[in-house]
């Protein structure tokens, strides 16, 4: 087991944090290139190679694109490539801490954190859950993109944007009012 895997959630989330703030800092391509290779040696420490490191960043892989093509037509070539590159490392340490944390202690830390809002009235077990309904949903949309992508290649509709939006929006949808009954099941709906 890596230190990475060791360490626990708060300070890993801390950590997240930190580093997310840090890339919004990042303004030139040899800043760019450090963070990515500060990620690669996270990766590394935490024992996990190219290929868990790919399936974090990969849902980015028809998203990166656009993001490119507006930041370059907007701010020009570099800006695009740094904004790019922080935006993937960022994934990249998102997935990390996911990675080397299991979900109950991620959502035992949130509840942690948030505790002190009770006094505001903030239901922190709630709060903690959502939160983490929001992070696990994010790979099952990708997912699904990826599925839905799939079958308008073999409908032969791979350049028809209705051809995914609709069954993505619907299929998503879908998952929303399962994940809602499954709620309301164990009586989470009020």
């Amino acid at each position: 087991m890596s230190p990475l895997h060791r360490l626990g959630a708060g300070p890993k989330l801390i950590g997240l944090a930190a580093c997310s703030l840090a890339l919004l800092a990042v303004r030139s391509p040899a800043a760019a290139g450090a963070a990515v290779a500060g990620v690669l040696v996270l990766y590394a420490v935490a024992g996990l190679g190219p290929r868990a490191l790919w399936s974090q960043v990969r849902p980015l892989r028809w998203f990166v694109p656009c993001v490119v093509a507006v930041q370059w037509a907007t701010l020009g070539p570099l800006a695009a490539a740094v904004l790019t590159t922080r935006l993937v490392a960022l994934v990249a340490l998102a997935g990390l801490v996911t990675l080397t944390t299991p979900t109950s202690h991620l959502l035992a830390a949130l509840e942690r954190a948030l505790g002190p809002l009770r006094r505001v009235g903030v239901d922190a077990e709630r709060a903690a859950l959502v939160l983490a309904l929001a992070v696990r949903s994010v790979p099952v949309l990708a997912d699904l993109a990826g599925t839905v992508r799939d079958a308008r290649r073999a409908r032969g509709r791979e350049h028809d944007v209705r051809a995914f939006a609709v069954p993505l929006v619907v299929g998503s949808l879908r998952r929303a009012d399962a994940l809602g009954e499954a709620l309301r099941a164990r009586g989470l709906d009020d």
